[in-house]
């Protein structure tokens, strides 16, 4: 790595504990704004209609939103974060593949493709591989 960049921190094992940090925050947030588009703009019902429509179990759409909420939580605070990301990684699969396959690669396409989602299913994975970070409140 260049000298100058080691000089302030980057590739060190503190810059990989604060970068494991700022991802995690960063997922949790992601998956409460989420969780709170499909109980706050979709509701819950609403939310559950669109998963039938995909020929999905309604229920699937509650037990998601709940996922979204706890998992948000649990990497905000760092609770067993390589564990949490890798539990949320099949709903971002699901996502990806059910909801957003149809439309294409491209986010930006009617209905939205599937780049996003397989996006934040790989900075889950490597999320789970980076542990928690600093701050975290368990160890991984």
């Amino acid at each position: 790595m260049n000298n100058a960049l080691r000089s302030f921190g980057f590739g060190t094992d503190a810059a990989a504990a604060n970068a494991a940090l700022l991802l995690r925050v960063t997922l949790g947030i992601l998956f409460l704004a989420h969780a709170g588009l499909k109980i706050f703009v979709f509701t819950p019902a609403g939310a559950a209609g669109y998963f039938s429509s995909l020929g999905l179990p309604a229920a699937l759409a509650y037990l998601t939103i709940a996922a979204e909420l706890l998992g948000g939580l649990a990497l905000i605070v760092g609770f067993q974060t390589s564990l949490v990301s890798l539990l949320l990684v099949p709903v971002l699969l699901g996502a990806a593949i059910l909801a957003h396959g149809p439309n294409g690669f491209w986010f930006n396409n009617a209905g939205g493709g599937w780049e996003y989602p397989a996006f934040w299913a790989l900075a889950l994975l490597v999320q789970s591989l980076l542990g928690g970070g600093n701050l975290a409140v368990t160890e991984d």
